[in-house]
């Protein structure tokens, strides 16, 4: 039967594929590793092993066994996949790529979707069955010294750029292996490009620089994919160049241009069970290294009551980012947090302890159209009661939705003069007070 791709519509997905197209890209496949030295494949340059790999796979499709009526642009897809099989990520290739793909989301074999712009949309890619996409998380998981399987069916891992990937597989996962990939911006945006993107404005931008350069401790919160860790990037180019930076992260994503810095990665068990290192053995372990500041990627658990340590005893100027919907729900999930280290610490003295330790809660968010916007920052001004008191310096205000699905709306100040303008003047930092009017 003829596999003609060339006539098949753009539109559809790769469902629509002939199966036998996939037994006969896994068969080239399996006959190749048998020709190639697998020892030398990481010794030859990238261009060198791409025009081996298309002579071998053009001898592959003469022999008797292999013959496939397939035209030129069939052809060339074929030598284009077999190419991102043996070097690459497969179907994923082409994704990761893409300077535009943000996102890639695999649920299990048959479905490919990725974000772009802010939007997710599906793909025409997929994988022949559950094994192929098995065979590329090995790849991806071992190539990091981790490991998933039956007993460890959730992993987080980093590739070769950067990019974040994780994946969970069976039993966990009930339908299949699935894999979501966080993209690593090659070049990653700067304060410029926010204002530009109209993520904030140059005013706002302002603030903010003030903010880090006068050693406010900032906690930046928001939901997945909102833009926590691209602030969190941006905010860190305006601690100065002298200053020692002590970076913990789960999965080393941040991307800090300072030269003075140490950065370390949390470790999962291995086979065995032991030799686990969690962040908050790191936030300990970062207090004997004499830091200026301590940046963790994200506080998800005991690691908050370690962090707000930190802020406490001299570290001025930490930041860290946490999922949550609004700046009040940031403040309790890190009461949350620090509960589950069992400490019996009563509420209203952990509450204490969280507005003395943060000065400067930012939200952000990314709204319905795909945009991020820095929605809010809050500053925490103390105790009434057994509350912890903020006062909102400046939120985005939507107004409507154009015919376009685009959402529109203002930055607006509030009129509140904020307390850290105190903490500017000392630093000798300048910022017009008729901002805040």
């Amino acid at each position: 039967m003829r596999m003609n791709l060339e006539s098949m519509p753009k539109n559809i997905t790769m469902n629509y594929v002939p199966d036998e197209y996939f037994e006969l890209k896994t068969r080239i496949h399996d006959r190749l590793l048998d020709l190639i030295d697998l020892s030398t494949i990481e010794k030859l340059e990238r261009d060198v092993l791409k025009s081996q790999i298309r002579v071998l796979v053009q001898r592959i499709l003469g022999e008797e066994n292999f013959a496939a009526p397939l035209n030129s642009m069939e052809r060339e897809r074929l030598f284009t996949e077999i190419q991102d099989e043996v070097m690459g990520l497969g179907p994923l290739e082409p994704f990761l790529k893409d300077p535009a793909v943000s996102d890639i989301l695999v649920n299990t074999y048959k479905q490919i979707y990725v974000e772009k712009l802010g939007k997710l949309e599906p793909t025409d890619a997929r994988f022949k069955d559950d094994a192929h996409l098995m065979r590329i998380i090995d790849k991806i998981v071992s190539a990091v010294g981790r490991r998933i399987d039956e007993s460890s069916p959730m992993v987080d891992a980093r590739l070769s750029d950067g990019s974040r990937f994780n994946a969970v597989i069976p039993p966990v996962a009930v339908d299949g292996p699935s894999v979501s990939i966080r993209r690593f911006a090659v070049n990653p945006l700067e304060l410029n490009d926010l204002i530009m993107l109209k993520t904030l404005t140059p005013e706002i931008a302002e603030i903010l620089k003030g903010v880090v350069k006068a050693k406010l401790n900032v906690l930046i919160s928001g939901g997945t994919g909102s833009g926590k860790t691209t602030l969190l990037n941006v905010l860190s180019r305006f601690i100065p160049e002298g200053e020692r930076i002590v970076i913990i992260e789960d999965a080393a994503e941040l991307q800090v241009k300072q030269e003075h810095l140490v950065r370390m990665e949390s470790r999962p068990p291995n086979i065995e069970g032991k030799g686990e290192i969690t962040q908050r053995d790191l936030v300990k372990n970062s207090l004997r290294m004499r830091p200026d500041r301590i940046i963790v990627g994200e506080v998800r658990g005991k690691e908050a009551f370690d962090m707000l340590q930190a802020m406490n005893t001299g570290h001025d100027g930490s930041l860290t980012t946490v999922h949550a919907n609004s700046p009040r729900d940031a403040l309790l999930r890190i009461e949350t947090m620090v509960a589950m280290a069992n400490l019996d610490i009563p509420s209203e003295f952990l509450r204490r302890y969280v507005s003395s330790a943060i000065n400067v809660v930012i939200q952000v968010s990314r709204l319905t159209d795909g945009t991020r916007k820095l929605v809010a920052l809050e500053e925490i001004t103390g105790m009434e009661g057994n509350v912890i008191t903020t006062q909102e310096i400046f939120s985005f205000q939507q107004k409507s939705i154009d015919e376009n699905g685009k959402i529109e709306g203002e930055f607006r100040f509030h009129g509140v003069r904020p307390k850290f303008i105190d903490k500017f003047n000392t630093a000798g930092i300048e910022v017009s007070h008729d901002l805040f009017n």
